[in-house]
């Protein structure tokens, strides 16, 4: 029978990352070389043998601000937060509508303060960083809060990895 002593050494919080690409501009620059692209590719017709496609410069342009655009990786790195803790936190941020269980302007962004473990971030921290992030962003790291305290904690299963072992194997 196992020993919950043994457990309790064993059990961590869950944990998640969440990584936002924050050079915004790299972005837009990315979509308006791609668009570019398309456009010089339904058009273009080569004048001779030695012609090269006009696609090949933007495809490098392409390529540069992608990596430009990687480069502004963030990870915000989560962590559950216990029982009481998350307790307390939903006292002090009650919904003034008695169909809610907190604050929807207010909870989200407090309860990713006491989450984000890297880097730690105090509330107005979180402001700030709402500040330069698009709805998208913001909505991706709230529920990504919510979701490694409320969600239950899985194996996940690796479409990837599986194929990859069972090509190695020949699938057995």
């Amino acid at each position: 029978m196992p020993d919950i002593t043994e457990i309790l050494k064993r059990a961590r919080p869950r944990e998640t990352t969440v990584t936002l690409y924050l050079a915004g501009d790299e972005a837009a620059e990315v979509e308006r070389l791609e668009k570019e692209l398309a456009a010089v590719s339904d058009t273009w017709q080569p004048d001779s043998l030695s012609s090269k496609p006009p696609g090949e410069k933007l495809a490098k342009q392409i390529a540069a601000a992608r990596e430009r655009l990687k480069k502004s990786a963030a990870d915000f790195r989560l962590r559950a937060l216990g029982r009481l803790a998350w307790s307390d936190l939903v006292a002090a941020h009650p919904s003034k509508n008695r169909d809610q269980a907190w604050d929807p302007e207010t909870f989200p962004q407090a309860l990713l303060a006491k989450c984000c473990i890297e880097p730690t971030m105090k509330p107005e921290q979180v402001a700030d960083l709402f500040e330069v992030l698009n709805e998208g962003q913001r909505i991706e790291l709230c529920q990504a809060a919510y979701d490694v305290n409320a969600e239950a904690t899985s194996v996940p299963f690796s479409v990837s990895a599986s194929s990859i072992l069972a090509s190695l194997t020949d699938g057995k």
